[in-house]
């Protein structure tokens, strides 16, 4: 299963050797700095030494602060280096539920942690023949108020996590019961046009030891942001001229409530060992706001949207023991997690033009996942062939098990395909899947200089089979300044359970039947179980500079190269001939191959004192399905973010900041049909300014406003081609953060 993409490593090698060599002092990130240099006589592990690399990004406390989110911590997120965001596929479906999507890989190829923990409840989504899901993600679990960092991790430094860092890593951590803290956090945004959402927020958390031995956590979120205008886009679609005009237009983003509670009790017996208890329980309600699968209204549709009712809700329930240990010959960590996922959603058409459009107001359905994580992972300093070094070696287990009565008893197949299930009494509505990991890693320091970290995991499962994955990274110190990074690593995604299941049907009535059968069905795609997982071979090169003035410098070159990517198949495996008509059978397929490459780099220097300016660009060189010719995801061709952060005054900051998304590329054709796709315009280049005030009016309150798209960069979703989201317009914010 472990295949190498051979000479195609030569084009990766070219890519990453002229981003390392051109315009080294050009572009940098904060938290690159020259440990090999420095480092002769301390020896870190190998993921703290991971986290020096050139495509992992910090993002603090205190930055979440000066820069706060409306209430996705993916606003954020995506303002980091590689980052941006996009739907789950290439098609532009469900294009407002925008997730983090890592160096053009794909939100299903970026692994969301919170607490190193994986997070795994969008899996309940059911997956349709584009890849799409109507999910909002795993990113807005924990109010952006009770985070203390978040690790953004890209490339060959991703690979140690397992399935699903194909993309990268996005690390959530929150905040510890250290000190005694109550905490209460408000927030307000609203949007200049009345047509767009508000969003209010309020959040509490209360820590406090209770000895020197035992300490606890409480927190509590609650968050509102209200839908669009179900007429929002009119003014962008065809036949519609001027907004508020009796058509059929692409929904605008739906509304979200929150609603979160965490308790944390940390108990340390004795002296370097230390226990975590934690129960959460959240709840996300969406507000609709009209959207459908094929963008086409209905009655019904229109009904919810216009009454903004709810039409899914999905209940999260975590249970989660960690301990930690300090022993003479390392430390220690380990988990056990038990995450329960209720997804509860009105019922939706299953094929034909009502396919993905809510068809009941009051029919639910309910889909329920349990997944059990459990990991140990054990870190010790040692000798490897006379050197200093680091060995980190661990073990991992993600059980997935899913009640899904509603896709199997909505997709029930007419004519009889064999072996294969036709009813639902037939099926088997318990869908799981079980992976083993087993990894080990070190931080060796070869030389005064150069310092490798080479890492090998193995994975095995019940459904797919095994995956090997792994990979070398090294940084060697040039100078006191200057130091050159790189890594090649293999990561991997395993299929999804809907995938898997030979139970499993999706139904079209014939517009979505592949090439040269458009209209002429109905299709079928079914479960393969004989699916293998997908793959990736991740490379980056790039040089970073440390020195004069306070100046962080760094410019990396990325390459992946993608292999066995899973999506709905277009070769007919088989038909069935009833009466007149002919019914044609598909099956999830893995692709043989496709690539991402492209070139990143940020900078950050004091320019005064009191004024600090930070800067970071992502370029796609290269984003294709080599079968289709497509690209992966619509991503911007370029990504620009600066910022200044000026201290006015010893209490008021200002923060102006600026990004700039270049043109988005359109799909010529439908990796679902093989046809010609109506519309192919690209996404235009556009940028918006944002305007930010904090003002700590005693060491206890912190007052913050300000203005979001300040020049009111208004972009509307119409479906055509690659204009798929909604980017909102001007919106005046205030938020309020008290400590005792």
């Amino acid at each position: 299963m472990t295949r190498l993409p051979g000479l195609r490593l030569r084009g990766a090698a070219s890519l990453l050797t002229a981003a390392a060599l051109s315009g080294t002092a050009a572009l940098a990130q904060t938290a690159t700095t020259s440990e090999a240099i420095t480092l002769e006589n301390i020896v870190i592990s190998a993921q703290q030494e991971t986290l020096q690399n050139l495509g992992v990004s910090e993002i603090t406390a205190e930055q979440i602060e000066k820069t706060p989110v409306s209430n996705d911590i993916s606003e954020l997120v995506r303002k980091q280096p590689g980052v941006n965001l996009t739907g789950a596929s290439s098609s532009g479906q469900r294009g407002n539920q925008r997730q983090i999507d890592i160096r053009g890989m794909g939100p299903e190829n970026t692994l969301i942690l919170i607490d190193g923990v994986p997070v795994q409840s969008r899996n309940v989504v059911q997956m349709r023949r584009g890849g799409e899901r109507d999910t909002r993600g795993d990113s807005n679990w924990v109010p952006a108020e009770l985070i203390e960092r978040i690790e953004v991790i890209r490339g060959p430094a991703a690979a140690r996590y397992g399935s699903g860092a194909a993309g990268g890593v996005v690390n959530i951590i929150t905040k510890r019961p250290e000190t005694e803290t109550f905490s209460v956090n408000l927030r307000y945004d609203q949007p200049e046009s009345d047509m767009e959402g508000a969003t209010k927020r309020v959040n509490v958390m209360w820590a406090k030891p209770l000895s020197d031995k035992l300490s606890f956590r409480v927190t509590a979120n609650y968050n509102r942001t209200e839908p669009d205008d179900p007429d929002i886009n009119d003014a962008a679609t065809s036949g519609c001229t001027s907004t508020g005009d009796d058509c059929d237009s692409a929904a605008g983003s739906e509304g979200v409530i929150n609603r979160d509670a965490t308790f944390l009790l940390s108990w340390e017996p004795v002296g370097g060992q230390e226990y975590d208890f934690e129960f959460g329980i959240s709840e996300q309600d969406n507000i609709y706001a009209g959207d459908t699968l094929l963008s086409n209204s209905t009655d019904t549709t229109t009904a919810l949207a216009d009454d903004e009712e709810t039409t899914n809700k999905m209940l999260r329930r975590t249970f989660k023991l960690t301990h930690r240990g300090e022993y003479d010959f390392g430390d220690t960590m380990s988990y056990f997690q038990w995450e329960h996922t209720r997804d509860k959603r009105l019922s939706e058409g299953s094929a034909g033009g009502g396919e993905g459009a809510i068809n009941s107001e009051s029919e639910w359905g309910i889909r329920v996942m349990n997944n059990i994580t459990a990991k140990t992972e054990w870190t010790m300093p040692m000798s490897l062939a006379g050197r200093d070094a680091s060995t980190t070696v661990g073990a991992e287990i993600r059980h997935e098990r899913m009640d899904d009565p509603v896709s199997i008893a909505t997709n029930e197949i007419s004519v009889d395909f064999g072996d294969y299930p036709q009813t639902a009494a037939e099926r088997d509505r318990h869908l799981q899947q079980t992976m083993a990991g087993l990894y080990v890693e070190s931080n060796i320091l070869a030389t005064d200089r150069l310092t490798v970290i080479p890492a090998l995991r193995y994975d095995w499962a019940d459904t797919f089979g095994h995956a090997v994955s792994g990979g070398l990274n090294a940084s060697y110190a040039l100078s006191g300044s200057w130091t050159l990074k790189g890594g090649a690593a293999q990561a991997f995604k395993a299929p999804n359970i809907y995938q898997l299941n030979e139970g499993y049907a999706y139904v079209t009535s014939g517009n979505g039947c592949p090439y040269p059968y458009h209209r002429n069905g109905p299709c079928y795609v079914l479960g393969n179980e004989d699916l293998d997982a997908e793959t990736s071979l991740n490379t980056e090169l790039g040089i970073a500079y440390n020195g004069l003035g306070g100046l962080n410098a760094t410019l990396t070159g990325f390459y992946n190269y993608y292999h066995d990517k899973i999506q709905s198949g277009t070769n007919q495996i088989g038909t069935v001939t009833s009466g007149s008509r002919t019914y044609r059978l598909y099956q999830w397929e893995n692709v043989p191959e496709a690539e991402v490459g492209g070139v990143e780099g940020s900078v950050a220097a004091p320019l005064s004192d009191v004024l600090d300016f930070s800067a970071n660009f992502t370029w796609m060189a290269v984003s294709e399905n080599k079968e289709s010719g497509e690209p992966l995801s619509l991503v911007p061709d370029y990504t620009i973010n600066a910022q200044l952060n000026w201290q006015a005054t010893d209490k008021l900051s200002m923060i102006p900041a600026v990004t700039y998304y270049g043109p988005i590329q359109a799909a010529e054709t439908s990796e679902l049909t093989g046809y010609d796709n109506d519309e192919t315009d690209s996404r235009k280049a556009y940028g918006l300014v944002n305007l930010g005030f904090y003002y700590d009016y005693s060491q206890k309150i912190r007052v913050s406003a300000g203005v979001t798209n300040l020049f009111d960069k208004t972009v509307l979703r119409s479906n055509e081609g690659a204009n798929t989201y909604n980017e909102p317009g001007r919106a005046y914010y205030v938020g309020l953060s008290s400590t005792f």
